[in-house]
């Protein structure tokens, strides 16, 4: 019995564990289904825009390969959501069939222990059961039986009708959760013909911008002189900060020098040998990592510290839904050879009205324009540097410190395109720059 009840007790324990690895699984496919239909709905809206020109027009092919993207991740998605329910519906009807025979063995197994037991249910009989024992110890044992096996086996009959009640129950409960679902998959149609008509509008769109090639190109090179121009003005505020702290670096040593060496000499006349007050506080005192970076005070190498600790970690520079739109490095068209840019950042498409936030604590370096991308607020973490860019209006000013989350401006919506509002985002440490995707919890 022992056994058996061991067998039984493991059963139980590897389906719950089954049970709960494909629960947790279901959630993270509904979490990547819910993320995909958002970003479904902020691109949807931008595909509307009426503008004609080839930078509009470039900018709608790479939101259809994004909306085409995303469409076929929430199709993955919801296929994966229906097959783990499937498997979750095989196993448990496999459960329960196997619970059931179980359930009717023990039926039939207790219905002859109480047969049995009724054919001696006189008091003479039961002792003439115990009696007839050949020991003491079997006496004892005998006694024992009498009283537990009957109740053992009512409370087996009883555990396994609960279970099998329950395993029912859940049952029900995802037939009735597979249904939605082929809801869903009943849509699964509908989104395929989405995406063909999604791409039909690509190629279509495609042909037109190579009719436009020549004004496309100069619109590029447009974009790309405004792009080296925000870039070398980041790079033109990253060394002009570099050269700030190493000259107050420089200063703060020369005046511990000079002040160790007054101290030499009036302990050599013969004065007073406590040590003078330093000028300049320990905490003050400015180093840098690397030969030619940025010399940080004590502070600023733990808040620096922080920073890399949470490489990962990081929240988007904005809150709300979102879509990245343009990755970090050089991007080739695959449809226009002659269509490539080189992205130092990334860019983030959100709804009108949202606003940068900072990803970390740190202090505000600059805040200036560069056209093109509107203004731009500079936050220094340390050695390292975020760079949040297209902002319409700036909350903060050079200097301000600034707390983790904390509104920096509010982004740019252009009303000629039908409020195409992105967020040009750049991560550098010291002169280099980071990928920031590397960087955000997304």
């Amino acid at each position: 019995m022992t056994i058996r009840l061991f067998i039984l007790s493991l059963f139980a324990f590897l389906c719950m564990q089954g049970w709960g690895q494909s629960q947790k699984q279901l959630k993270e496919l509904e979490r990547k289904r819910k993320a995909a239909l958002e970003q479904m709905e902020i691109t949807d809206n931008l595909l509307q825009s009426n503008k004609k020109d080839a930078a509009s027009t470039l900018n709608k092919i790479q939101l259809l390969g994004k909306q085409i993207e995303v469409r076929r991740s929430y199709i993955d998605a919801l296929n994966g959501e229906v097959d783990v329910l499937e498997k979750q519906i095989r196993r448990i009807d496999r459960d329960v069939k196997d619970l059931q025979f179980e359930l009717s063995m023990k039926k039939q197994n207790y219905a002859k222990a109480m047969q049995g037991m009724n054919k001696r249910k006189s008091s003479y009989d039961k002792l003439m059961f115990i009696f007839s024992a050949d020991n003491l110890a079997q006496t004892y044992r005998r006694i024992r039986y009498l009283r537990e096996y009957s109740v053992w086996r009512r409370i087996q009959s009883e555990e396994i009708m609960e279970k099998t009640k329950t395993l029912e129950q859940k049952r029900l409960e995802l037939q009735s959760n597979r249904t939605e679902k082929e809801k869903l998959l009943g849509e699964r149609e509908v989104e395929r013909k989405n995406l063909e008509s999604e791409e039909q509008k690509q190629k279509e769109a495609s042909k037109e911008l190579n009719k436009r090639r020549k004004e496309l190109q100069t619109q590029l090179k447009k974009q790309k002189q405004q792009a080296e121009a925000l870039n070398n003005r980041i790079q033109q505020i990253i060394e002009e900060e570099a050269r700030r702290a190493a000259e107050e670096a420089r200063k703060a040593a020369e005046a511990k020098r000079k002040a160790a060496e007054a101290a030499r000499k009036k302990a050599a006349a013969g004065g007073s040998t406590s040590s003078p007050k330093p000028s300049v506080s320990t905490s003050q005192e400015r180093v840098s990592e690397s030969k030619g970076g940025y010399a940080m005070t004590k502070e600023e190498q733990q808040l620096s510290s922080n920073f890399g600790a949470n490489r990962g970690k990081l929240p988007m520079p904005l809150r709300g839904r979102y879509v990245i739109i343009g990755r970090f490095g050089i991007q080739q068209s695959k449809d226009h050879k002659y269509v490539q840019t080189e992205n130092k950042g990334i860019d983030i498409l959100t709804n009108p009205g949202t606003e940068a936030r900072s990803v970390f604590n740190g202090v505000v370096s600059m805040v200036f324009v560069v056209p093109g991308f509107n203004n731009t607020v500079m936050v220094r973490h340390g050695n390292y540097l975020t760079v949040y860019s297209n902002l319409s209006a700036v909350y903060v000013k050079k200097g301000d410190t600034v707390a983790l989350g904390q509104s920096l401006g509010e982004i740019y919506s252009d009303k000629d395109d039908n409020n195409r509002t992105v967020l040009h985002f750049q991560l550098w440490k010291e002169t280099t720059k980071l990928n920031p995707e590397l960087w955000l919890n997304k």
